[in-house]
């Protein structure tokens, strides 16, 4: 137990180290920036105070985005969706595989769960204890449940979920302005530098390696923000893109594609005035999510008649026709 918990707190210590990596290399383009480049090298006080003031506009909404990637927690399943002390207790005397799949299914009706594992069983995590609400998966890193968690991240040292996945998609879309503009406009110097029209040596190191650094990582995350737009695009997370959720009808990994508008405002909500700030905004609670209509016009959990004389139904819901009240239609 207590090596257990000595790993557990170097995980933890050593998770911070890319946090800190991009901290420096951020701290550092700020001084190259805004006093190797801005306070000596430009010599015009208007285009000086031009690059000072779009450069800090740019770089709060970056450190904004990316400080609420960072802290803000990832989110839980409801209580609701947790065993009681009696379930949890008629579970673990349980000893055969299908009275445990019984009572998980006697759960289930009860909440809005439609998604279920690769052979047609509950989603259940026998370490946080708790029926799986739909795109919710267990992290490992941070060893909990994390509603509709898409990756965790080394770089902001947590699990991107449906609390911070909006501020993540921005902290990446910012990331990217700033190491465009900071290109964009150090360029120039760079060429006079290089071509040796300028010769302040301490500057002329500064100046040189931004540009390098600026480009590198503007690169790195186009390609990470592109993919991210096209996770958006057809509502996926990363996890649903590499394993399809698993509906009454099979593997779909288009389940949850609304269309490309609704598809949006899962992630960023209806007001679009809020769609640039990190600020909470998308839409519902993370425990269930609408659909496409489905094939099966009738509950998920029910499956099948053939399924819960299997399973051992009772008489009041064998046969009956149940729609999924997240089930809506796509044009």
């Amino acid at each position: 137990m207590a090596l257990s918990r000595g790993l557990r707190c170097c995980q933890r210590v050593f998770g911070w180290v890319p946090v800190l990596i991009i901290a420096l290399v951020v701290l550092w383009s700020y001084y190259a920036y805004v006093f190797e480049l801005c306070l000596v090298t430009l010599t015009n006080s208007i285009e000086r105070v031009a690059y000072l003031t779009i450069f800090h506009v740019i770089f709060v909404f970056f450190i904004w985005t990316y400080w609420k990637s960072i802290f803000t927690p990832p989110q839980q399943p409801d209580k609701k969706f947790h065993m009681s002390y009696a379930d949890k207790e008629r579970y673990e005397n349980e000893e055969h595989p299908e009275g445990q799949r019984e009572i998980l299914l006697e759960m289930a009706r009860k909440l809005p769960v439609y998604t279920r594992t690769g052979n047609g069983a509950i989603r259940f995590c026998d370490r946080c204890q708790l029926i799986k609400p739909d795109r919710c998966h267990h992290c490992s890193v941070c060893a909990m449940c994390v509603l509709k968690m898409d990756h965790h991240c080394p770089w902001v040292n947590n699990c991107i979920g449906f609390s911070n996945y909006k501020f993540f998609l921005l902290f990446l879309a910012y990331s990217l302005l700033y190491c465009m503009y900071i290109a964009a406009t150090v360029f120039k110097y760079f060429v006079k530098y290089w071509t040796a029209e300028l010769t302040n040596g301490r500057s002329k190191f500064h100046v040189l390696f931004l540009l390098f650094v600026a480009i590198m990582f503007f690169v790195s995350l186009m390609f990470l923000f592109g993919y991210h737009c096209w996770l958006i695009s057809r509502n996926r997370s990363t996890l649903e893109a590499f394993s399809a959720p698993v509906f009454p009808n099979g593997p779909d990994k288009n389940g949850f594609n609304l269309g490309f508008v609704k598809n949006l405002q899962q992630v960023f909500g209806e007001e679009r005035r809020l769609w640039l700030f990190p600020v909470v905004s998308s839409k519902g609670d993370g425990n269930s999510f609408p659909t496409r209509t489905l094939s099966e016009a009738r509950n998920p959990l029910l499956g099948s008649k053939e399924q819960w004389d299997e399973n051992g139904s009772d008489d009041d819901n064998h046969g009956k026709g149940v729609t999924s009240p997240h089930a809506r239609a796509v044009p």
